[in-house]
């Protein structure tokens, strides 16, 4: 372990390399964050009745999932008769817009041409029904319903993405 003596006499060293320009310059660079815009459960519970309204005014039954950002489930909520099956997949619909940055429609029409390449995506759920969460340009989060015919499921969800326009 060095001795106190060679300490101080390291620091005194350091010393003239951390004042003047060089110290300047630290204290001159700032730091840039982004700032953006999330979702709180007010305006994620307002999304989810547009889409619920809708679904009732086709008289359908639908799992509604909408998770943020980062695709981490915000709320959730199953209409009475709605398929077990519709849990997981509206789930899957409303993270597939969030992570690629695209409706679920973008990629079942890459599909339905022939476009096999998007079945090899991570965590792909290429049915209509996964509709992005924008605020301007940015994407802040995502709407899954399914439960109906994916056309169906499609126009559920756009209604509820609709709130934030």
């Amino acid at each position: 372990m060095p001795s106190r003596h060679a300490r101080f006499l390291a620091l005194a060293l350091l010393m003239p390399a951390l004042s003047g320009p060089a110290l300047a310059a630290t204290a001159a660079m700032k730091i840039e964050l982004s700032q953006r815009t999330t979702l709180n459960l007010a305006a994620v519970k307002q999304i989810a009745q547009a889409a619920e309204d809708k679904a009732r005014a086709q008289g359908l039954s639908v799992s509604i999932a909408i998770v943020d950002d980062a695709g981490r489930l915000v709320h959730f909520q199953r209409m009475d008769g709605t398929p077990n099956s519709s849990v997981e997949v509206a789930i899957g619909k409303a993270t597939h817009a969030v992570n690629y940055r695209r409706d679920t429609a973008f990629h079942e029409k890459l599909l339905s041409e022939g476009n096999n390449v998007v079945l090899g995506l991570p965590s792909i759920t290429p049915i209509e029904g996964g509709v992005r969460l924008l605020h301007g340009d940015q994407v802040i989060g995502g709407i899954g319903v399914s439960g109906a015919r994916a056309a169906q499921d499609g126009e559920i969800a756009q209604a509820g993405a609709d709130v934030l326009k």
